[in-house]
């Protein structure tokens, strides 16, 4: 995975633009609770799944900094940061053609967050809901290789 999404790059002066039709660069946040038994998951309205919060790059190459401030848009969670400097995950996958819009891959960066599960939580358009997950329950909502990959490193932690 982690070739593609360079060999991707390396390849697309756009890689960073919604414009690159056949795909393009995308943040996430793999946002756990302080104790690392919950995961914040959202029920994404575009797609209909339970996934990290994430999106679009538009421009932006700081892919961390995307993630955080896509992370604070889809949660409302004030003061996030990332636990380290390092990329957590990688995953590259297809998004399916919808409208005008055809099918294109995202080659998603991901970033590990803490956050406090006492906040409260703020939804945004681009979700149906918004939920903390327990990590041997993720695999009840969304069964993804790269999803499960991503518990799998939390509970390794």
């Amino acid at each position: 995975m982690r070739t593609r999404i360079l060999e991707f790059v390396q390849s697309h002066e756009d890689c960073f633009e919604r414009s690159q039709k056949a795909g393009h660069v995308t943040g996430s946040a793999w946002i756990i609770d302080t104790k690392r038994t919950h995961a914040l998951l959202t029920h994404h309205a575009k797609l209909n799944k339970w996934l990290q919060p994430g999106g679009h790059c538009d421009g932006d190459g700081d892919v961390a900094r995307v993630a955080l401030r896509e992370a604070h848009e889809e949660t409302g969670l004030p003061g996030l940061r990332l636990w380290n400097d390092s990329i957590f995950d990688v995953d590259a996958h297809e998004i399916p053609a919808r409208g005008a819009e055809p099918a294109h891959i995202h080659y998603d960066i991901r970033y590990l967050i803490q956050a406090d599960r006492g906040i409260p939580l703020k939804l945004s358009d681009e979700s149906h809901e918004l939920r903390w997950v327990r990590l041997d329950e993720i695999g009840k909502l969304n069964t993804d290789a790269s999803v499960l990959r991503m518990v799998a490193r939390t509970l390794s932690l």
